[in-house]
């Protein structure tokens, strides 16, 4: 699928962001990418509320290989074939894809930070290159004497 073709896809869901990723292209929505188009095909977000959407439809999650194994990405599910050709049903899938991510989202905000301790002073290393020319300079200061 072609960035285009995308913007025509999404053109009744409203405005929305694609930028390049992987092997094909992220797609968010205020700031919340909640669909992958790639080679293998159109993935929504979904999550424990829109998953039993996509099982009934038959979707599968987004599978990739690795020289080990098969990687399954349960977090984003195949578009079925049918909503390409009805845009008013597309727009609901896509809602509710971006509303899974949403939720996933404010899932993974971070805690709030514990106390900070009065932080103790550790001493640095030297880094290598400033060892090297504290010893040039010694060299060169001791040579310039020993001349004197």
């Amino acid at each position: 699928m072609d960035r285009d073709f995308l913007i025509d896809l999404f053109a009744d869901f409203g405005p929305v962001t694609i930028r390049k990723m992987f092997s094909g292209y992220g797609i968010s929505a205020d700031g919340v990418n909640f669909a992958l188009s790639l080679r293998a095909g159109l993935f929504f977000r979904a999550d424990e509320a829109t998953i039993p959407d996509f099982e009934a439809e038959g979707s599968k999650p987004f599978q990739y290989s690795t020289r080990a194994k098969i990687v399954t990405v349960n977090s984003y599910w195949q578009l079925p074939a049918r909503l390409f050709d009805d845009s008013e049903e597309l727009v609901q899938w896509a809602r509710a894809a971006l509303a899974a991510a949403q939720r996933a989202k404010v899932k993974k905000r971070p805690k709030a930070k514990k106390a900070a301790k009065t932080p103790v002073a550790k001493k640095r290393p030297v880094k290598r290159a400033a060892r090297t020319t504290a010893r040039r300079v010694g060299k060169a200061k001791r040579a310039h004497r020993s001349r004197a």
